[in-house]
């Protein structure tokens, strides 16, 4: 079987699991939202969906690297399927769970999320041409953009015709659909010389493969800093839109729609392209075109609106061109028995990003206003952006 037919069988799996998945977070979400009507407690549930990425994220790689990615991810899918096979009884057998059953099944859920990403991160370079990874990136970003784009629609429609146990069928199905297809696809193990798993220091060699990697060690803190910085904007669209534009429910409508319109065509543009060779520089740029972009957002005058639409458009196009180049060098340049911890890492740390930077940006956006924040970040992002062009730029001109 090539590695075409392959990454299209797997992808459509992941498709439907991905939509699945959407669909019954949003579904779990909305419930909670309607009969809490708190903020504290949508605030728990994300917590308990980040929860397993830091507390375990770090390790996650150990175990990847130890066993077929592929029988990884079919036991991180099947995790998340058991989570909403539990939860959908628990709903057939009382009409509202407690929540801390609820928590307890998104930390399930997230700890399968834990494992499945990096494991699927470091699968696809054990089969996909080197030179083919960026394209192969920006085709998976697509899938992945669209599946998770469409998985709150499907949701929506889904809780407006049948009960919240109804909806884990979905999940269920398309956890069953993502399994078969990796069941019949090949894919390649590594060597190994031990079967042991020592953790710690498994983790610990694959803390040092990435820092002794120059360029990645190079790019590492722009990364982190600049996604401390932009993780707070998409929970601030909303009262961007509503304090400053003075928008209604369809203007914020239209700045999601535009943003998830931007990050699926780069990621179409970068499928078909497969980008630059000046990997560094591509990140780079997207870090600074993501800092203009969010600076313009809040030094629009109030009647601006249609400019921040642009921007929208322009912040969301620049993930991909961030994220399938980053990708792609650690597939190229890391070792394959590495890679999953390596990817382990970069996701807790990145995730850890988010926290970090609700803590900032709530206070500082309170105080200087919400249009100030977008353009301050902006402009630290930009410059962000700047100096991880100057510290990358050699390797560039070395690969």
């Amino acid at each position: 079987m090539n590695w075409k037919k392959k990454f299209a069988i797997i992808y459509a799996g992941q498709a439907f699991s991905l939509l699945g998945s959407a669909a019954v977070q949003f579904a779990v979400i909305w419930w909670m939202t309607v009969r809490e009507e708190s903020a504290v407690t949508l605030a728990l549930a994300t917590a308990a969906s980040f929860l397993p990425n830091i507390l375990v994220g770090p390790f996650a790689g150990v175990w990847i690297d130890r066993y077929n990615r592929r029988t990884v991810m079919m036991a991180a899918d099947g995790l998340v399927a058991f989570s909403s096979v539990v939860l959908g009884i628990a709903f057939l057998l009382t009409e509202a769970p407690p929540m801390w059953f609820i928590y307890v099944i998104l930390f399930i859920r997230g700890l399968g999320n834990t494992f499945h990403a990096p494991a699927m991160q470091a699968a696809i370079p054990l089969f996909v041409p080197v030179e083919m990874l960026t394209k192969a990136g920006g085709w998976g970003n697509l899938i992945v953009s669209v599946s998770t784009m469409l998985g709150p629609a499907l949701g929506a429609g889904l809780m407006s015709a049948f009960p919240v146990a109804a909806i884990m069928l979905v999940d269920i199905a398309g956890a069953v659909i993502a399994i078969g297809c990796l069941a019949a696809v090949a894919i390649p193990d590594i060597p190994r010389t031990d079967r042991t798993v020592h953790v710690i220091e498994d983790a610990k060699k694959g803390f040092a493969a990435m820092w002794n990697n120059r360029p990645l060690r190079a790019v590492f803190f722009p990364i982190i800093f600049s996604s401390v910085l932009y993780m707070p904007l998409g929970s601030l669209f909303p009262l961007l839109v509503r304090m400053h534009y003075s928008g209604e429910a369809w203007h914020n409508a239209v700045v999601q729609f535009v943003f998830s319109g931007g990050l699926l065509v780069s990621s179409l543009v970068m499928g078909m392209w497969g980008g630059s060779r000046r990997r560094f520089f591509m990140i780079s740029m997207s870090i600074l075109a993501l800092g203009l972009a969010a600076a313009v957002s809040g030094i629009l005058p109030s009647g601006g609106f249609w400019g921040f639409v642009v921007c929208c458009f322009i912040m969301g196009a620049s993930g991909t061109f961030f994220n399938v180049p980053l990708m792609a060098y650690i597939q190229e340049s890391i070792a394959p028995e590495m890679m999953g911890k390596v990817f382990s890492m970069l996701t807790t740390a990145m995730t850890l990003a988010t926290p970090f930077g609700l803590l900032a940006a709530g206070p500082v956006s309170e105080a200087v206003g919400v249009d100030r924040w977008f353009w301050i970040s902006g402009l630290l992002m930009s410059l962000t952006g700047a100096a991880c062009l100057a510290a990358t730029g050699r390797y560039d001109r070395k690969a």
